[in-house]
């Protein structure tokens, strides 16, 4: 690593100025890289973009940074750099859940596709929001309709200091403000620890988000080619990397064979994504 730099958002779909601005906190991004490596000439830029998921926003993203003068540059989704950071043969597919969900491959012949990304057009599960509001209505069915019981009521109640099921939906303006990160992830945390002691909802919720993944990887599977005995699978995201979800995963491993007839291998992604950029030049464009 000869430097980094972390700048603004570069997703045109979250900026007023959409494809302009983006491309303008990109350019920004690479001149300030090159200037603190001590860079005047890039040989090849390759970079992973959220937002880029259709033919027309590659064409758009190109032209605006032809435009601003970049050249000899490639341009990916970003869920496509967990493939080429966290797996062995650069054939694979990468399934990353953290703020929102995507399911990216490439395989053995190069062919590329994505799936999911698109929240409830695409019946996207299992991203952090996701698990949060899940847990919310675990405890609002137990409390207030009478439903299961689930060992997250006395959890958030005891963490929060909650009498009474009012004061619970009290909560819910902190669950959808932009302060809302840090009683999210409180939400995601007592998730998992009533998963891992076995709580029946909290297991229901874990199947439903391991069913989706197994689908959506199975579904990779069955129109790629991917040589060997095993089909590699990286696990990306917050909820893959940063949490205590070995129990969901198994779920899921055990789930895609059923599905498609295909073992798999899954691998937890364990460096940043952007070295999936480096392996990626080296691979296909360090000699064009």
């Amino acid at each position: 690593m000869l430097a980094e730099w972390k700048g603004a958002g570069s997703n045109h779909e979250t900026l007023e100025g959409a494809f302009e601005d983006a491309s303008e906190v990109i350019m920004q991004g690479i001149r300030t890289l090159m200037a603190n490596a001590g860079i005047e000439t890039a040989d090849f830029t390759l970079m992973g973009l959220a937002g880029i998921d259709h033919p027309y926003q590659y064409d758009l993203m190109r032209a605006k940074l032809e435009q601003k003068g970049l050249k000899r540059f490639e341009i990916f989704n970003d869920g496509f750099l967990v493939v080429k950071a966290g797996s062995q043969t650069g054939a694979a597919i990468g399934y990353n859940c953290g703020t929102g969900t995507c399911c990216n491959a490439v395989d053995s012949r190069g062919r590329m596709l994505q799936l999911a990304g698109l929240g409830d057009f695409s019946g996207d599960v299992g991203s952090g929001p996701w698990i949060a509001v899940k847990t919310f209505r675990l405890i609002y069915d137990e409390v207030f309709l009478g439903m299961a019981k689930t060992a997250l009521t006395q959890m958030v109640y005891n963490r929060f200091s909650i009498t009474g099921r009012e004061e619970f939906l009290a909560l819910i303006p902190s669950l959808e403000t932009e302060k809302s990160e840090e009683t999210l992830r409180q939400f995601i945390d007592f998730f998992f620890e009533a998963l891992n002691a076995d709580d029946p909802s909290a297991l229901r919720i874990a199947r439903e988000m391991a069913e989706r993944g197994a689908q959506l990887i199975s579904a990779h599977i069955r129109q790629l080619d991917f040589d060997g005995e095993f089909v590699e699978v990286v696990l990306a995201g917050s909820v893959h990397t940063k949490l205590p979800s070995g129990k969901y995963v198994d779920i899921m491993e055990g789930l895609v064979p059923r599905m498609c007839g295909r073992q798999v291998r899954f691998r937890i992604l364990d460096k940043d994504p952007v070295y999936g950029c480096v392996n990626w030049i080296l691979q296909q464009y360090a000699d064009n």
